[in-house]
Order: structure tokens, then C-alpha cells, then sequence
């Protein structure tokens, strides 16, 4: 039960700062003070980000958006970054990282959640959560960013791979971009074509924009596309050449648009981010490495094509994650011995001391971590 209303929790923040050098200089601890704040108010924290949920709306059958604002420890955020939702189930602390669809000026964000079948977090996110309610936050990170030239921009989206997208689209549009703006979206069915009704609005206001979905599963309606990307479903873009492109979705579908784009040879830049783990590479041949857990003093045996994270997790041991997609850096741990390959790219890193992104590493050689 709060003293208070959630409105002057975001006041309070800067009233807290003797708490902190306190806390700084070791007098007190963090988490007995956060203890007694959360007494006062489920969302007041010394430093770490609560938000309380002031709506819900679903914006496709398996898809829900949030509304969450944040106590006054929040540092702001950009439209196409991610954050971290944190929560407690069973005793055990879990975290999910999902695309800012909106940033607003009163330190509102919006969020869109896609139901995942069997998930320990989404189900519970989009069935249990109400408004009112608050959970923790983590700050605001990303680098997906509208291009800055006026110039056209192509958005490729595949799944939840909307959300980021959505986000740097409602902005652009807002602030005047006048540049031609083609979105295709790739879903499974009709029902899965998120925000729909607001996408097409925007199209009706805006002549520059011009919004397409292509069925992957389903049979396609008049005026929609059909099946996986291809570069016949560009045909219609005019001035593709000069084109910004910008991709989402998971690591397949984005593979296929880098693949297009190189082959295409497009002076413009592409900026992509995929949403699930990289593919592993069928250029490099399985073999077994011995694999070191430094803190946890643990050997393993371990194979070359799985993630650092996946085989840590394997041996019991419980390292933080967040994306799993080597965005977020939640899992960074650093390199004792040996050599890494970056599931992404294929680059090999061998310096100790170097950090190193578990859930995107694998281990090249007979690797050590601090772990």
C-alpha cells in the first residue's frame, strides 16, 4: 500500500542524494534502504528504475503494448533502443529485453510484448500484469537510429521486429520527415500484423509513407505480398537506390536482407538487428574444446558451435543475461585464456583481460573465463 501517490515519486529522487553518499561511503547498504523506500512507495528506489503500468492495449492477437512510467532514476531513452523488464517468479529473478515502441516527454515509454508459447515471462507479462502495478526497469540501450540524411528509408521488419522500427517511425513522422518511407512487415497471418490500425492511419496522413505486409503462412489478401523476403517485393520501391535501409526480425530474416543488400551493392548504409541468436556458421567445423570456469572453479567439455552462455548454463552456473542476441551486454565477462569467435561475425579475440559477450562468443580454442 503506498503513503503517496506515484506522482511525487519522481520528485523525491533528487531529495535522496544524502542517502546515496551514505550508501557511497559505506555506512549504509543499499539494499536495507531500498527495503524502507519500497514501504513508502512500491516504485521509489535509491538508484534503480521502477515504473508503474498506466495502460494496456493490444495491438495484434498475440501482441500487447504497455505504457510504463518510470520513477525518477530514469535516464531517458531514444526511440528504436531496448529495455530490460525485470520480475520474480517462483523465487527467481528474470529478465526479458524488449523495443521501445514509443518515448514520451512526461518519462512514459512504451513497450510491445509478443505472447511466446512456453515462455516463463511474456505469458505472465500480457495475461497477469494490470495496470497499476510496477516492476523494475533497466536503462535504455541500442544503437538503431533513423538516418539523419533526407533521404528515403526502407524498413524491413519480420515479427516483433516491428516494435524498434515503430518506434524511430512514429518520431520521424512527427518531427516532418518528408522523404518516401516504404515499411514491409512479414508475418505469419493477418492477425499477427501489429499496430494495423495505426499503421494505416499514418499512411492516409502521410503521402510519404507507404505501409505493405507480406503473409509467410497464410493465404495473401488483395494488395498484400506473399511469403519470406525476396527482392521481387521491392520492385515496387521507387528510388530504391537511394534508400536507407534498416531491417529487424530474426537472425535469418535478417541474414537474407544482408545478403540482398551486398549483392544488391546499394551505396547507402544498412543498419540491422536481429532479435534471436545467430545462426551458427556452417563453415566451421565441430570439434571439442575444454572449457574453464574460473570463479566457479568447474572444467567442462565443450563444443565450438554453442554459445559460451548456453554451455555456462549447461554446468549449473546462472550468469546474468538480458537479450541473448549481443546487444544488451548484460552477460559481458571477461577473457581469461584462450580464444573466442563472435557467432556473428565469425571475428576471433584472444587478448586476456578482454570482455567478451557470452551469449555471441563460442569458444574457438581451450577457453578460460572469469565465471
Amino acid at each position: 500500500m503506498a503513503l503517496f501517490p506515484f506522482a511525487w515519486v519522481r520528485g523525491l529522487a533528487s531529495l535522496l542524494y544524502p542517502l546515496r553518499l551514505l550508501v557511497a561511503r559505506g555506512w549504509l547498504r543499499e539494499s536495507d534502504v531500498d527495503a524502507g523506500l519500497a514501504l513508502l512507495h512500491p516504485a521509489l528506489r535509491l538508484n534503480r528504475v521502477f515504473a508503474r503500468v498506466t495502460q494496456r492495449q493490444w495491438v495484434a492477437d498475440d501482441m500487447l503494448e504497455l505504457t510504463l512510467r518510470a520513477n525518477g532514476n530514469w535516464r531517458g531513452a531514444q526511440p528504436g533502443q531496448h529495455l530490460q523488464l525485470y520480475l520474480e517468479r517462483d523465487g527467481v529473478r528474470l529478465s526479458r529485453s524488449y523495443s521501445l515502441t514509443a518515448v514520451q516527454a512526461d518519462c512514459s515509454v512504451q513497450v510491445a510484448i509478443k505472447h511466446q508459447a512456453g515462455g516463463r515471462v511474456s505469458p505472465f507479462l500480457l495475461e497477469r500484469l494490470a495496470v497499476g502495478d510496477v516492476l523494475e526497469l533497466g536503462q535504455a540501450y541500442g544503437e538503431l537510429s533513423w538516418p539523419a540524411a533526407q533521404q528515403g528509408v526502407l524498413l524491413l521488419a519480420a515479427g516483433s521486429g516491428i516494435t524498434p522500427l515503430l518506434g524511430l517511425l512514429r518520431t520521424a513522422l512527427a518531427q516532418g520527415f518528408s522523404a518516401p518511407i516504404t515499411l514491409l512487415h512479414y508475418v505469419r497471418e493477418q492477425g499477427q500484423r501489429g499496430f494495423v490500425a495505426e499503421l494505416q492511419a499514418l499512411q492516409a496522413q502521410h503521402s510519404n509513407l507507404q505501409v505493405r505486409w507480406s503473409l509467410t503462412a497464410a493465404r495473401a489478401e488483395a494488395g498484400d505480398l506473399a511469403g519470406r523476403f525476396t527482392s521481387a517485393h521491392l520492385a515496387a520501391v521507387t528510388e530504391l537506390e537511394q534508400r536507407r535501409v534498416l531491417a529487424c526480425g530474426p537472425a535469418g530474416f535478417v541474414a537474407q536482407v544482408q545478403q540482398w543488400w551486398q549483392a544488391a551493392g546499394l551505396p547507402g548504409a544498412l543498419q540491422v538487428e536481429a532479435f534471436t541468436p545467430p545462426a551458427l556458421s556452417r563453415d566451421i567445423s565441430e570439434r571439442q574444446v575444454r572449457l574453464g570456469f574460473a570463479r566457479s572453479h568447474q572444467q567442462a567439455l565443450a563444443n565450438n558451435q554453442r554459445s559460451l552462455l548456453e554451455h555456462a548454463e549447461a554446468q549449473g552456473l546462472k550468469p546474468a543475461y538480458g537479450c541473448r542476441q549481443g546487444i544488451c551486454a548484460s552477460c559481458t565477462c571477461t577473457l581469461v585464456s584462450g580464444t573466442v569467435r563472435d557467432l556473428r561475425s565469425d571475428a576471433l579475440f584472444s587478448e586476456p583481460g578482454q570482455p567478451i559477450r557470452l551469449c555471441v562468443s563460442a569458444a574457438h580454442s581451450d577457453v578460460e573465463i572469469d565465471l
